[in-house]
């Protein structure tokens, strides 16, 4: 079964994932099957492919309840109108 997470790169303290497409059985930081984006929570760079991102899931793959999580948190604010800052 393949399932859509994030596996955690970078050094102690300072996290950095990536998000991928594995094989359940694989340990979170092993081998991987395809490299869909990556999200560095410092400062809330979240980039991914939603094209590879959609096609996972409809051929089965289960995204991690996180990337879920994160994909709808990005998907509504790409959505709204950008705020202007009031000085």
């Amino acid at each position: 079964m393949v399932v859509l997470r994030m596996s955690r790169q970078g050094s102690k303290k300072r996290p950095f994932y990536r998000i991928v497409a594995a094989d359940k059985r694989r340990a979170r930081d092993g081998r991987f099957i395809d490299l869909i984006g990556t999200f560095d929570p410092r400062t809330k760079a979240f980039a991914y492919d939603a094209e590879r991102y959609e096609h996972w899931v409809k051929v089965g793959a289960q995204p991690s309840e996180t990337l879920a999580s994160l994909v709808r948190r990005f998907k509504a604010g790409a959505a709204a109108p950008a705020k202007t800052a009031k000085a």
